[in-house]
């Protein structure tokens, strides 16, 4: 393999405060730096998920994220967690819904998801 590993995963928000509310409020993930760009009227703002970096833009009236059909392109994250069963509950202690678990048909561990601001699916998967 060429690569070290994933450097950064880009996320345009349509609303950069409510997505930080829910990235670094109710995920957990902590700020690293932001970046102020006037003259692209847009805001970019590092987030540390540990092995890689949520790198959260802000950019005036992007178009909405298609949902459903699925389309080509980025289709979901997925956070590893030791203790699902805390996370379910923390995430229903602050009002975020996720799916019923199923089971990862290639490592036999529980998976769920649950929805950023702008339903982004993001897949919660058991290690």
């Amino acid at each position: 393999m060429i690569f070290d590993g994933v450097n950064h995963i880009a996320i345009i928000a349509s609303d950069l405060e409510k997505s930080l509310e829910f990235y670094r409020g109710i995920l957990g993930l902590h700020e690293l730096h932001r970046i102020e760009r006037p003259e692209r009227q847009s805001t970019v703002v590092y987030l540390d998920a540990r092995n890689c970096i949520i790198e959260l833009f802000s950019f005036s009236n992007p178009p909405s994220r298609l949902t459903y059909p699925e389309a080509t392109g980025l289709r979901h994250l997925a956070f590893s967690v030791s203790k699902i069963d805390e996370l379910a509950n923390t995430l229903t202690s602050q009002g975020v819904d996720y799916e019923p678990f199923r089971k990862d048909p290639r490592t036999g561990k529980r998976v769920t998801f649950i929805f950023d601001p702008d339903k982004l699916p993001i897949e919660i998967v058991e290690v």
